[in-house]
């Protein structure tokens, strides 16, 4: 399996395709990484340096790809954060090319906007821009609870209004959901869930909720659902293999103490998933 992944890059801790790339290649997939910003670390330091790279420049980059005959044997586009308007044509034009000559292609997006303890942390109009044209191109998404609310004006809270949700999110355009950190009122106090919606039904699977924030873990959510399901079209066992990987990733990250994810030292959990969380068929 071969994934273009176009987003942000950091040198120090783990987000973006600094998240997203070395689990992607644990588990055996290639991966053509196309960096968006170049940074020294995260935002959430409050400093950081490097560029911004420009939508043109990103362009150019995925046109150099293009030009080693690359693209009929990709199977999929993944995208993240997109910290600048332009980033979004640039990834809609990417999509287009590589499905015109590889129709079986897939789009996958995560639509990143905000959270519901911190609101929406991107430029005021990079949700709309999700919401209009991103999203609707897009085959998978993989949006946390309150995404899934903007991107569907609903609110999405019980599992009853999130299912309604993520139909409302499928039929704007993309036939599979995955929406993280789902955090239902009558869940058992000290857990969060997970729930993947497809053509075929829909999944949900609980964990203890680590208490801690963890920069990245969504960028490797992301990718892991998006391979484990391109690769067997399997929602369920996709679902439970990147539950357990990032499960155990967050645990080990959280015994160690540290702020950035401990990506390197699990690198056995995406190999090897423990499998061991339930998950529950609920449609």
């Amino acid at each position: 399996m071969k994934i273009l992944s176009i987003q942000s890059a950091v040198a120090y801790g783990h987000v973006g395709n600094s998240a997203a790339v070395f689990p992607l290649q644990r588990i055996g997939v290639e991966v053509l990484p196309v960096y968006t910003v170049n940074f020294s670390n995260h935002t959430g330091y409050g400093a950081w340096r490097g560029p911004l790279i420009s939508p043109s420049d990103v362009s150019d980059v995925i046109t150099g790809i293009e030009e080693r005959g690359a693209f009929p044997d990709i199977d999929v586009i993944l995208s993240g954060y997109q910290g600048g308007e332009g980033i979004a044509d640039v990834i809609l034009d990417a999509v287009a090319r590589v499905k015109a000559v590889n129709p079986d292609a897939i789009y996958a997006c995560d639509p990143v906007m905000g959270n519901a303890k911190s609101g929406c942390f991107v430029a005021p109009a990079i949700p709309v821009l999700l919401r209009e044209r991103v999203v609707p191109a897009a085959d998978l998404i993989t949006p946390n609870q309150f995404e899934l609310g903007f991107l569907t004006d609903t609110d999405p809270g019980d599992l009853e209004s999130t299912l309604a949700s993520a139909d409302a999110a499928r039929a704007m355009g993309p036939s599979t959901v995955l929406v993280t950190s789902v955090e239902r009122p009558d869940r058992p106090e000290g857990t969060i869930e997970m729930l993947a919606v497809t053509d075929a039904g829909a999944w949900i699977v609980r964990t203890p909720k680590i208490p801690m924030k963890a920069n990245g873990s969504g960028d490797v959510t992301a990718a892991l659902f998006t391979a484990h399901f391109r690769e067997t079209g399997d929602a369920a066992s996709a679902l439970a293999k990147t539950t357990s990987s990032v499960f155990d990733l967050l645990q080990t990250t959280f015994d160690a103490g540290a702020r950035e994810l401990q990506l390197i030292e699990s690198q056995e959990t995406y190999a090897h998933p423990r499998m061991q969380f339930e998950v529950t068929q609920v449609r």
